[in-house]
């Protein structure tokens, strides 16, 4: 017999299976519940996995529910762009918009305090990675995702977009403090 001919019977499933590939076989299903099962443990007890609401919206819609904070929350204006800092009150909600090649408008938080924080890119799609809390969204346009927040270590963090957007695609960085 020869490895390149075809086997001479066809049904391979009718065949026993021994008893070590048996074996084998139920190891691995095994460790494949056990890896589910603590997929869902860190999601629930764990709090390694943000867990976040997605709506749809349009940029219109989303720019103006932006603009009403930057009204009602600004506190002063930095860079040379004159780049809003917002310091809403804990547990409002607060926007973030991802446009070519700015986020906007910088974020001021309270330590301890929690916030929902809604992104959405306007344009094409972004990345929010919060560095270097090492927390990654996509944003992706047409799309609010919120994620509910609560910064435990005062600082300032540099928020950098991680999915490549074009030219200015190195330049796109903002920043949050937290207080």
């Amino acid at each position: 017999m020869s490895a390149i001919l075809p086997p001479s019977e066809r049904l391979w499933i009718k065949h026993p299976i021994d008893r070590v590939e048996g074996a084998w076989i139920v190891i691995a299903l095994l460790w494949c519940l056990i890896m589910f099962a603590m997929m869902v443990g860190w999601h629930i007890w764990g709090n390694q996995n943000l867990s976040t609401e997605t709506y749809r919206t349009t940029p219109e819609q989303f720019s103006e529910k932006t603009q009403a904070m930057v009204d009602k929350y600004t506190v002063r204006t930095e860079t040379d762009e004159q780049i809003p800092v917002v310091a809403p009150p804990p547990g409002s909600d607060v926007y973030l918009l991802a446009r070519l090649w700015a986020f906007w408008p910088i974020l001021e938080l309270e330590k301890g305090k929690t916030y929902r924080l809604h992104l959405t890119a306007m344009d094409y799609n972004h990345g929010f990675s919060l560095q270097p809390a090492n927390i990654n969204i996509q944003m992706v346009p047409g799309f609010e995702h919120v994620v509910t927040v609560t910064p435990n270590q005062s600082g300032t963090y540099s928020i950098v977009c991680n999915e490549f957007c074009g030219i200015g695609h190195h330049q796109m960085v903002g920043r949050l403090y937290v207080k």
